[in-house]
């Protein structure tokens, strides 16, 4: 008997273009999935065993699919990705052998867990006894909920959405989620890892627990308050009961969920403006650094080795405190991953790329 059983899935990373620290807060981002990958192949086993090897950070994980999945520590995503799909019904009959390698710089930012995750549940809709095929959307949904909904993390949706359909994508998640994929930009990225550790669980709750308890005091006062209609010019009337930084937090999330909508008119444009583009970009650089704070010296010192060389624009990607910035860099590509080099940075010559997709599948007697 030929079984059909042995699968490689790829998964891109991604940036965040625009709308950094806004999709927690229901309001709209514009991420873009990169030229950087991490691959899972695995195949079914002859006993109940589930054993992935991950070389790259020199660990694995193994447990028994008939076992209860307790979970064993904090982001146990083998363990809830399984789970996750046998309360949607799927069955898995025999175990599993997989082997894990990417390309994505860890824990900088460029979503390398939920590439990995996104993975994860594509390879396992395949492998599974209904062996299912899953929408992209359907598996940006799972991953999500594997990820985050699972854990109680602070995250929005976001990862999951750019790295499983990839493209560059306007998301909107206010009054309900929506998806609409842009075309806009060919030119290629200079990614560079600063490769300073950051702590993305508490950058997130401490930058998102600020806003949303403005918000709520907000909400007291004036109950018809809200995010995604409230303009700057409106916001110096809570100054009685805000103090300046406050406010200065608050203008600053709402001058980011501008240049979100700015952008994307930008994008619906017949020719991208380049220069518009990354004036935006810059924009949105300077709020982050100077307002909420999430940049770092190196970061800083990266862009502006990579803006000197001739970059157009860029700015730190992820929750901040460490990991990643990018810079748009259509020409002189090679010159400006080498200052981000010289500026301390490890860096990548990136482009816009596909989601995740089958790579290969095998058949195995």
């Amino acid at each position: 008997m030929t079984d059909l059983n042995i699968f490689k899935i790829s998964t891109p990373g991604r940036v965040c273009l625009f709308g950094e620290h806004q999709d927690y807060l229901n309001l709209p981002v514009i991420p873009c999935a990169i030229s950087l990958r991490i691959s899972l192949e695995g195949k079914r086993r002859d006993d109940s065993i589930v054993h992935i090897d991950l070389p790259d950070i020199n660990s694995e994980d193994t447990f028994s699919i008939d076992a209860t999945l307790n979970y064993l520590r904090e982001r146990d995503y083998f363990r809830s990705g399984i789970n996750i799909l046998r309360r949607a019904g799927y069955s898995f009959s025999r175990g599993l052998e997989c082997n894990v390698h990417g390309e994505i710089p860890i824990s900088a930012g460029t979503s390398s867990s939920s590439a990995l995750v996104v993975s994860w549940i594509n390879f396992l809709s395949h492998i599974s006894d209904q062996g299912k095929v899953l929408t992209l959307e359907e598996i940006a949904r799972i991953a999500h909920e594997a990820e985050v909904l699972e854990f109680n993390e602070p995250g929005g949706m976001m990862d999951q959405y750019s790295t499983s359909l990839g493209g560059i994508l306007f998301l909107s998640f206010h009054p309900l989620l929506s998806v609409v994929s842009i075309n806009a930009v060919s030119g290629n990225f200079v990614l560079g890892d600063s490769r300073s550790p950051k702590n993305t669980k508490e950058i997130l709750s401490r930058v998102k627990n600020r806003v949303l308890n403005i918000v709520q005091r907000i909400l007291k006062i004036h109950p018809g308050f809200s995010l995604h209609t409230i303009s700057i010019g409106e916001l110096d009337k809570f100054s009685k009961f805000l103090n300046k930084e406050e406010i200065s937090w608050l203008k600053g999330t709402i001058r980011n969920r501008d240049i979100t909508f700015e952008a994307l008119e930008l994008f619906r444009s017949k020719e991208l403006d380049e220069k518009m583009f990354c004036s935006l970009l810059n924009e949105h650089q300077t709020i982050l650094r100077d307002v909420l704070q999430i940049s770092t010296p190196k970061i800083d010192k990266m862009l502006d080795a990579a803006m000197n060389a001739g970059a157009y624009g860029g700015k730190i990607n992820g929750s901040g405190g460490g990991g990643c910035m990018f810079v748009y860099a259509p020409k002189n590509t090679e010159v400006v991953a080498e200052a981000v080099e010289k500026a301390g940075g490890k860096a990548y010559i990136v482009r816009v790329d596909e989601g995740t997709r089958v790579e290969s599948m095998t058949e195995q007697k």
